[in-house]
């Protein structure tokens, strides 16, 4: 629901277009939909293994079309369509809820037993129910987890975690270079999903070549697991963002400090860690997972100035007082619009920055149907209205995919990412089409004078955005600074960070 973006997903992303080293990915989640992701992210045919597919005994590599008509409905079933997914009626009663992946193949589909749900069923984008969540009372009792063929391969159950391997097919299927070998569990009950990961993921790992090297996101999902799993083995452990706290884990500091190598996503995030660590961190460099590229904007092609403001996280009482700080600025320069960026796909988000930008306004004495909604939203941003109303101003852009993103920023004539940590993503993207940015904090990524402003007081954003945006001398020269920041980040610059950390460790 916020984003796809992360350093594995980069750095998969550099390899694989790169062709620089071999690679798999090695994906211990349930992820029945994988295969779309990895098209979604220009990767489809990146070779991976799945831990859970070993699991179930899964032979199949490729998507195939499932259409909800061909699956057994009772009779007399009808269906009919909302905004977001589909209804199955049954004599006038709602059997079920079909919801539906971007390409049109079904997900979930949720049975209803008396208008409560009684199952669902998580369809696998290649064709099978992958796995089925069995309620009572509306709770979840169990979650089943089949073969392609339809056959029960383990029960989870929720009260207690345990998983129950069925005693008539009681092996899972590792395949390794094109060839296939079934294993036997070691035992028909455990504790929990992570011994079954686990035993299967180490079974794995022993037919791979000691010489490989294992780069790990962290995260406290898989961190124990692997942990155990990848002892004596070459490791390079990724540090993305804020999405693991070695303080807030302390029992994986042993994993951390017996890596062959760390890698942060920022300078900052590096420096976090090594004061988080007490030191113990030896080999350790930060590279960013995003390569630059020239990419020419078309805002000098606009009638208007965009001016693309991210949000997310930010403070209700700060973002009050930005809101307020952008309205006044609009007062000097008719040309301005606002867009508020958001990564969250909530269905009503934008209905809440807006209505948040409304009373922010509101309270300042400042025009609220600067932040009306507005359908048509090509006249709004062009200050045409026919009819004399106030023209809308503030606008939202919610953006998960990498596409849509992209095509935001290229209309942007700025940046004002005034949060406590700008995102690295956005920066790097800023520069790749040469447009300034105002941040409120010191980055890599930005000049202080150069290709941006950094604000210590947010109160000097007025005449930040007048710098910039009230002829192009200015931003011509960040432009230009931009693009010569850029040449650090290049694909064949990264590349070269990532040769040496291999080098270092193999």
């Amino acid at each position: 629901m916020h984003t796809e973006f992360d350093d594995t997903v980069k750095q998969i992303q550099l390899f694989h277009r790169s062709g620089a080293y071999p690679y798999r990915i090695m994906l211990l989640s349930f992820a029945p939909n994988f295969r779309h992701f990895l098209h979604r992210q220009g990767v489809f045919h990146a070779p991976y293994w799945s831990c859970f597919d070993a699991v179930q005994c899964v032979r199949r590599r490729r998507p195939m079309v499932l259409s909800f008509h061909n699956l057994n409905w009772p009779e007399g079933i009808e269906f009919a369509c909302s905004m977001f997914v589909m209804i199955a009626m049954l004599r006038g009663r709602k059997y079920a809820q079909i919801e539906f992946g971007e390409d049109g193949n079904p997900i979930e589909i949720d049975i209803f037993r008396d208008e409560k749900i009684n199952r669902r069923n998580i369809y696998d984008d290649r064709g099978f129910v992958s796995s089925s969540i069995i309620y009572e009372e509306e709770k979840p009792l169990y979650q089943d987890y089949f073969m392609e063929n339809g056959i029960r391969k383990l029960r989870r159950f929720e009260a207690d975690g345990h998983v129950e391997i069925n005693p008539k097919c009681p092996e899972y299927l590792l395949t390794y270079q094109e060839q296939e070998q079934k294993k036997r569990f070691s035992k028909l009950r455990y504790d929990s999903m992570d011994q079954v990961l686990h035993e299967v993921l180490s079974a794995y790992l022993r037919l791979t070549e000691r010489e490989d090297i294992f780069c790990v996101a962290m995260h406290e999902r898989h961190g124990a697991i692997l942990n155990a799993a990848l002892k004596n083995r070459k490791v390079i452990l990724s540090f993305f963002s804020d999405r693991y706290s070695v303080r807030k884990h302390p029992e994986l500091i042993d994993m951390v400090e017996g890596a062959g190598y760390i890698i942060a996503d920022s300078k900052e995030n590096l420096d976090r860690l090594k004061k988080e660590t007490g030191g113990l961190v030896r080999r350790a460099t930060y590279i960013t997972p995003y390569d630059s590229r020239v990419d020419f904007g078309i805002s000098q092609q606009l009638s208007v100035q965009k001016i693309m403001v991210p949000v997310d996280g930010m403070r209700n009482d700060f973002l009050n007082e930005l809101m307020v700080g952008l309205g006044r600025y609009l007062l000097k320069n008719e040309d301005a619009r606002i867009h508020l960026f958001t990564r969250n796909a909530l269905y009503n988000r934008g209905q809440q920055l807006l209505e948040k930008t409304r009373k922010a306004l509101g309270a300042a004495g400042l025009e609220e149907a600067w932040a009306a909604e507005e359908t048509d939203r090509g006249a709004a941003e062009n200050n045409i209205d026919k009819e004399g109303n106030v023209p809308i101003r503030f606008f939202v852009e919610q953006c998960v995919d990498e596409l849509a993103v992209s095509k935001c920023m290229r209309e942007q004539r700025i940046m004002v990412d005034l949060r406590e940590r700008p995102e690295l993503y956005l920066q790097i993207m800023a520069i790749s089409i040469g447009i300034p940015q105002i941040v409120g904090r010191e980055t890599e990524f930005v000049e202080d004078g150069g290709n941006g402003r950094i604000l210590k007081d947010p109160e000097g954003l007025e005449d930040a955005l007048s710098y910039y945006l009230d002829g192009l001398k200015n931003w011509n020269e960040a432009m230009v600074c931009s693009y010569e920041m850029g040449k650090n980040y290049t694909t064949e610059k990264l590349l070269e960070k990532w040769r040496e950390v291999i080098e270092a460790i193999g």
